[in-house]
């Protein structure tokens, strides 16, 4: 099977991340970015925050709205896209608002951005694949499943809201889940 890769753009620090065996990744995670275009998500994923890696937070692949996917960093590389899960895990992000750019505000916890059909259709695509191509990938789950840490609420810091929420509840999980032979990760 063919990659459905459209685009190869790796982020500038790849070889930095840590080096992994492609037979150890049994597990998908999927995100949105809760930025407004990919070419946001591109500024945010160069930013160096981990300085004593010099690299960025990060996914494997980027699906945009029309269905485009580019992969940022190779899956022999660990991405930083969920906290203690990297090294087995492969990150797919969906260009989604989210909660941008309250993020963290307590009267801003709903994610109301639908997930485009083309999006959707790109995504299963990139699943199939991946299953095909990496025999002990097993799992599927959302980044909120992974990662339950709170944090204050930025308007009211005696409030507390979820870190992550992605992919958020109007993901299509039930449509995803037909089209993979991937079990779904517990909640």
């Amino acid at each position: 099977m063919q990659t459905p890769v459209s685009h190869e753009r790796y982020l500038p620090y790849v070889s930095q991340l840590e080096s992994r065996p492609q037979e150890a990744l049994d597990t998908v995670v999927i995100h949105c970015t809760e930025l407004p275009d990919l070419q946001t998500a591109w500024q945010y994923g160069e930013k160096i925050i981990h300085t004593s890696s010099g690299t960025g937070n990060s996914g494997h692949f980027y699906i945009d709205r029309n269905g485009d996917i580019e992969q940022w960093v190779p899956l022999d590389r660990a991405a930083h896209h969920v906290k203690d899960h990297n090294i087995n895990t492969i990150g797919i992000e969906m260009v989604n608002l989210g909660r941008y750019p309250n993020w963290y505000h307590s009267e801003h916890q709903h994610m109301s951005e639908a997930y485009p059909q083309a999006q959707i259709a790109a995504l299963t695509s990139l699943l199939e694949y991946l299953e095909s191509s990496l025999p002990a990938l097993r799992w599927i789950g959302g980044h909120e499943q992974l990662d339950t840490a709170v944090v204050a609420a930025s308007d009211n810091p005696a409030l507390v809201v979820r870190r992550k929420l992605d992919p958020g509840v109007q993901f299509p999980w039930a449509e995803v889940m037909k089209a993979v032979t991937l079990e779904r990760l517990s909640a």
